[in-house]
């Protein structure tokens, strides 16, 4: 076991809370002189950088959100005003995927890569990657910054990267090159296996070692399917252009949040202020900026629109003392349904079920009908063999996983206010097949 940068990912909470602090005063400082966002917002609001403190102060400024970024760059102003770096010191551009209207612009300088790079760097050593390994990235090379960061990350710590950038590269890459470990998203890592399997490979024998999952949250019994294809073990990370970067360590036990290079801040529904320690709360982040370096974009309080809870903040048993925090779930991926709220991860976890597993390929979608007095909630799954199956094993195992925790609709369900609907198909016959992008899995038709 080892760290990347062990005085930091270990250094007591005193002392990284007052790290902390220090940073937070030194980048909204830098804010002040050097974004055009903050500084007007600070003179419009009368608010003197020097008087934010500490992460408490925070709640002072603007809670600000994706909507706030694209507003305030072309064609809706004539500058981007979140930019904070002179042209010469900015190293690339880039935007988010736009799935939620205009994409956003993000300018990163050389330094804001190195310290993106710390953060997976943290991450795959944590997770026992090092010197030796040979990791294929099935992220996406280009606008996002997700692969080209591990590539970087790569470099620092002395691992070979394969950059295929998506999972149906060919099974020969497999056996050609023995690599030790996959980054790629649940559902891609799934299929990869299957691939392999009809290929004549068993996924268990080849030359992985361990399996990082990435780019979507995913409930916990389709993580425990993936690491029962494979053999290995799977770690959770949580990225974004905006700088997140959160890495699980080997002990499985929470993502460790890099809480000297981002601070995390959970807040209420209406954020007006910080959850209590345990409660689930909206995913509000800010950039830190070590004293003296520079930045291309810079973040104080921005809303990603996820949502997570805080492990724990004491010692991890790897000897980390950073932050703990739950998968986080897409707050876009939330629906409320007569009262009652449930993720798009709820429905997973009812598929992926163990002995629903005999059956399924772990492939579904699920669609709500209705109106404010009945709703009806449609499940597709992908069989192996939609005409062999025990159909009311896999429905009585989603049920019981499904409303476990949902006294609300529960009660609806059984009062026949709330229908829960199956389908099973074949390979292939989900809709989202025919459509191109990422697969939406919850769908609201009401």
């Amino acid at each position: 076991m080892g760290y990347f940068n062990e005085e930091i990912e270990t250094m007591d909470r005193e002392e990284l809370d007052a790290l902390v602090d220090e940073r937070i005063r030194y980048t909204v400082n830098y804010a002040q002189n050097n974004s055009p966002f903050y500084r007007k917002w600070f003179a419009n609001n009368n608010i003197n950088a020097s008087d934010i403190r500490s992460h408490e102060d925070l709640r002072e400024l603007p809670i600000i959100s994706g909507k706030t970024v694209r507003e305030r760059q072309p064609p809706e102003t004539e500058e981007f005003e979140f930019k904070c770096s002179d042209w010469e010191d900015i190293f690339t551009i880039h935007e988010t995927s736009g799935t939620s209207g205009m994409p956003k612009a993000f300018f990163l300088t050389w330094e804001d890569w190195n310290r993106y790079a710390e953060k997976y760097a943290r991450a795959f050593v944590s997770q026992n990657f090092g010197p030796g390994d040979r990791v294929v990235v099935c992220a996406a090379y280009g606008m996002n910054v997700g692969a080209n960061t591990m590539t970087l990350a790569a470099q620092k710590i002395g691992m070979a990267i394969i950059p295929e950038g998506k999972c149906t590269f060919p099974v020969r890459i497999l056996k050609n090159y023995q690599p030790t470990g996959i980054v790629g998203s649940i559902f891609k890592l799934i299929r990869l296996a299957r691939r392999m399997e009809t290929e004549g490979i068993n996924p268990r024998e080849s030359s992985i070692q361990k399996l990082i999952a990435g780019g979507e949250s995913f409930a916990d019994e389709s993580r425990t399917y993936l690491e029962e294809l494979w053999g290995v073990p799977v770690y959770n990370t949580y990225g974004s252009t905006e700088g997140t970067m959160c890495g699980e360590c080997h002990q499985k036990a929470g993502l460790h949040v890099p809480e000297d290079l981002v601070h995390l801040d959970l807040y209420d529904p209406r954020m007006e202020n910080f959850v209590k320690e345990g409660e689930c709360g909206r995913m509000v982040l800010t950039t830190l900026l070590p004293e003296g370096e520079n930045t291309g974009t810079l973040l104080l309080n921005y809303d990603t629109e996820d949502t997570s809870v805080v492990v724990s903040r004491e010692r991890c048993t790897c000897g980390r003392t950073h932050l703990r925090i739950m998968n986080p779930q897409r707050e876009a991926e939330t629906v409320w349904v007569l009262g009652s709220p449930f993720n798009r991860v709820d429905v997973e976890r009812g598929v992926f079920q163990r002995d629903n597993m005999e059956y399924l390929t772990g492939e579904y979608e699920a669609f709500l009908y209705g109106d404010e007095e009945e709703v009806t909630l449609r499940v597709s799954m992908e069989s192996h063999d939609s005409e062999n199956m025990d159909r009311d094993l896999v429905e009585n195992n989603f049920l019981k996983s499904f409303l476990e925790y949902k006294p609300l609709l529960l009660q609806a369900h059984q009062d026949g206010n709330f229908k829960v609907l199956f389908n099973f198909t074949g390979p292939g016959g989900l809709e989202f097949y025919k459509i191109r992008g990422r697969p939406k899995r919850l769908v609201d038709r009401r």
